[in-house]
């Protein structure tokens, strides 16, 4: 259930409050994070939202996210859009609420599909996958970075984790399950935010929508786990779903919320990655140019390079690991007091009460992170690492609850990043400006690259 947040009387707020409607001047349902990020950059480290009768406070300073890491204090809290997101995916690892018992059996029990083991049992699956996006990039010409990187990334993780191909390179347009995903993800991010009265007076078609783009994403897992329980277990896999099935331990409803989660957070947060990774990189050529050096160095002459030389990328690692401080594409997250504490040693906590951690700010504290609009890879150079404070960089979230499939996600995105490099020149579109698609994950906008074979 949800919480109620802390008394607010003494955090800064938008100065245009509107009576009834709460702080809605120059804002937008289709821009959320973008909009609070800029009151934020004028308001502090810790600053409040109304709308109608919701205040959210926000925390886009480091110190107060570092304390928030304190796992003996604070919990993770569902907060808006993610707790819309249960009609999605019940209590799958991103949904469950803490006291689930589901999520900590599921999480025991998925652990071993991300052992160095397992992922290097993967690799083969994910280089076959990013041949296929090679072999659409082969052709040249304009490129959706956006669609082919969402293509890429929902290949890996359905053949990977579910032995389920959705054939995404041989399509003409996107699978019915992106279309879904996409228009449910979108319904979630809005419905938090709606009026009472509209919603009610035209929101009928929009939730029926919503609610046939649920069944849809219900019905192909089904599919999924039926032909897998049809095919029974092999003793040459080990993904996901084999696990979840072998282990007894989680009902079919929970092991279909686990598919689903998968499915939609392990692949639209990592195409958001190597979307904005290859934003940047089109607009820093001395960047391009170190990264194919160590590309070079470290894969030699191979054609597809093994697990181990996917590893020793440091620096192509150290390109994502920026594209993410800088639009983390999942924005945030909430924390909620186990008991009752003080925040920051000025803001009282009850027991329950929580507070929302706006990432794109977090990472941009100059306090932090100087100079933090530049894009410098370098920031993540092992003696920069050293030199500052823990918790202040949270893309994959903090804690216990922090995203399982982290060192999944890297090896696939430094493989195709690589992969990528090595093979293409990218020209941008000189006209082009960032532009950010919310929709609960961030991505770019409307960004294509012109790509020519080196």
């Amino acid at each position: 259930m949800a919480a109620p947040v802390m008394d607010t009387s003494a955090i800064p707020r938008p100065r245009w409050r509107v009576p009834l409607l709460g702080d809605v001047i120059g804002t937008s349902l289709r821009t959320p994070v973008q909009d609070t990020m800029r009151q934020g950059r004028d308001l502090g480290p810790i600053f409040t939202r109304r709308f109608l009768d919701r205040e959210i406070v926000f925390i886009g300073g480091a110190g107060l996210t570092a304390e928030l890491a304190d796992e003996k204090r604070f919990a993770k809290h569902l907060a808006l859009g993610v707790e819309e997101l249960r009609v999605i995916g019940g209590d799958g690892l991103f949904t469950a609420y803490n006291e689930e018992p589901n999520w900590k059996t599921a999480h025991d029990v998925l652990m071993p599909a991300f052992t160095q083991s397992a992922m290097r049992a993967y690799h083969p699956a994910m280089v076959d996958v990013v041949q296929e996006l090679v072999g659409k990039w082969d052709r040249g010409g304009v490129v959706d970075v956006s669609a082919d990187m969402t293509n890429l990334t929902l290949e890996t993780i359905g053949r990977v984790g579910f032995g389920y191909p959705f054939d995404s390179f041989r399509r003409s347009e996107a699978h019915p399950f992106v279309r879904a995903m996409i228009g449910s993800l979108r319904h979630a991010q809005r419905k938090g935010f709606q009026f009472p009265l509209v919603a009610r007076l035209f929101g009928r078609g929009a939730e029926e929508r919503y609610r046939a783009d649920v069944a849809y994403l219900a019905e192909v897992v089904d599919e999924v786990i039926r032909a897998r329980v049809a095919s029974g277990p092999s003793a040459d896999r080990i993904d996901l779903l084999d696990l979840m099935l072998a282990s007894g331990a989680l009902d079919e409803v929970n092991v279909r919320n686990q598919v689903i989660t998968f499915l939609i957070a392990g692949h639209e947060t990592t195409s958001g990655a190597l979307s904005f990774a290859l934003y940047y990189l089109s607009r820093n050529p001395s960047v391009v140019e170190k990264a194919r050096e160590e590309i070079d160095a470290v894969w030699g002459g191979a054609e597809v390079p093994a697990f181990e030389q996917v590893t020793k990328l440091r620096y192509v690692r150290r390109i994502l690991d920026e594209a993410l401080r800088l639009w983390p594409t999942a924005p945030g997250y909430a924390r909620e007091a186990k008991a009752d504490t003080v925040l920051g040693e000025r803001y009282p906590m009850k027991a329950g009460q929580w507070a929302l951690v706006l990432l794109p700010l977090v990472h941009r504290d100059p306090s932090v992170w100087p100079d933090p609009e530049r894009f410098d890879p370098d920031r993540f150079a092992p003696d920069q690492v050293r030199a500052r404070p823990g918790h202040v960089y949270k893309p994959f979230g903090t804690g216990e609850r922090a995203c399982i499939g982290r060192q999944f996600a890297l090896h696939e995105a430094t493989l195709a990043l690589a992969t990528v490099l090595r093979r293409y020149n990218l020209t941008p579109d000189p006209g082009y400006r960032l532009q950010i698609t919310e929709m609960l994950t961030l991505k770019p906008a409307g960004f294509t690259l012109t790509i020519h074979r080196r």
